[in-house]
C-alpha cells in the first residue's frame, strides 16, 4: 500500500493507494515544519490521521508540504513520519514540486502555486531546474491569499475602497480596525488571517475597485516570478485555493502577458497519484 500525502498552510491530503489505485482519502489539519516540531507533527498524526488508517500497512510514503525544501526541516517531518511508519520506504519532498508532478506528471512546464502563499518554477518531467524564491507574504508572495487579503484590509483602512465593502466585511468577518492590526502583529501565522479574505474578495470580484486589487497582484506574479523562466513551447499550470477560487481574473491578467495557462486545480493529488502509480 502506498501513502501520498500534500500539504499546504490550511490542511492534509492523505491518498492510500493500492495495486495503481485510489482507495481512500483522509483530510487532516495541515503540516508545516517551520511551524510545528517533530512532536507536534506526531501529535496531530496520533489524533487525526491514525485512526482512520487502522492495520493498513504502508509500504510507500511520499510526503510533499510547505517548508520541506530544507533538509532540516525534512527531517523534522522524516522523524515524525518514522515513528509511525518504521518500515515504510518515506520520500520527503517539496510542495512546490508537488505541485508540479501533480501538475505535468512526467513533461515539463512551469509549475506555479497562489494558495495562502506563492512559488513558481521550471519543472523538467521530474525535478525541479530553477525557482524564483517567493520570499513570503512581506517581501514577496505575490497573488497569494496572504498578499490579497493584507491589500484589501489595508485599503478598507485607508479608504480605499467603496465605504459599503468595508462595512460588509467589517460585519461578515465580526472584525473592528483594532482587532485588525492586533491579529495581524500579535497573533501567530498572519499570513493565514490575512489569507482567509481570499473567499470574500472572490464573492465581490465584480466590484471594479476588487479586481483590480486581484489583478494588478496577479500582474506582479507573472511580472516578477512567471516571466523570469524561458516560456519558449513551455505550458504554464497552478495549484491552490486561490488561483482556482479567481480563475478568470488569473486568466486576463496572463493573456496581458501573452502566457496561455494549461489547467489550473484545486490541489495535485490527481496527478501525484498517477506519478507514483
Amino acid at each position: 500500500m502506498k501513502l501520498i500525502a500534500y500539504t499546504g498552510s490550511s490542511d492534509t491530503i492523505w491518498s492510500i493507494t493500492e495495486d495503481a489505485k485510489l482507495t481512500r482519502q483522509i483530510i487532516t489539519p495541515g503540516i508545516n515544519p517551520f511551524y510545528q516540531s517533530t512532536g507536534e507533527i506526531q501529535e496531530l498524526m496520533l489524533s487525526s490521521l491514525l485512526p482512520h488508517l487502522e492495520s493498513l500497512s504502508v509500504k510507500e510514503l511520499f510526503f510533499y508540504g510547505a517548508g520541506c525544501s530544507f533538509p532540516e526541516k525534512k527531517a523534522t517531518v522524516e522523524d515524525a513520519l518514522k515513528y509511525y511508519f518504521p518500515d515504510a520506504k518515506i520520500r520527503i519532498e517539496s510542495d512546490l514540486l508537488g505541485a508540479a508532478r501533480g501538475l505535468f506528471q512526467h513533461e515539463q512546464g512551469i509549475a506555479c502555486i497562489l494558495g495562502t502563499g506563492s512559488n513558481s518554477c521550471h519543472y523538467d518531467g521530474n525535478r525541479i531546474v530553477s525557482n524564483i524564491s517567493p520570499l513570503g507574504f512581506i517581501l514577496g508572495d505575490e497573488g497569494s491569499g496572504a498578499v490579497l487579503g493584507k491589500q484589501l484590509l489595508a485599503d478598507c483602512m485607508k479608504k480605499q475602497l467603496p465605504e459599503w465593502i468595508c462595512e460588509k466585511l467589517y460585519d461578515e468577518f465580526e472584525l473592528t480596525q483594532e482587532q485588525i492590526m492586533d491579529k495581524v502583529y500579535t497573533h501567530p501565522f498572519p499570513s493565514k488571517f490575512l489569507a482567509t479574505f481570499t473567499s470574500f474578495i472572490a464573492e465581490h470580484i465584480e466590484e471594479p475597485a476588487i479586481f483590480n486589487l486581484v489583478y494588478d497582484s496577479f500582474d506582479a506574479f507573472f511580472t516578477r516570478n512567471v516571466m523570469h523562466y524561458d516560456l519558449t513551447d513551455m505550458q504554464v499550470g497552478f495549484v491552490g485555493s486561490v488561483a482556482f477560487m479567481l480563475k478568470d481574473p488569473l486568466e486576463i491578467a496572463a493573456s496581458e502577458k501573452n502566457i496561455f495557462i494549461s489547467q489550473v486545480l484545486d490541489n495535485p493529488v490527481t496527478g501525484l497519484i498517477q506519478f507514483h502509480n
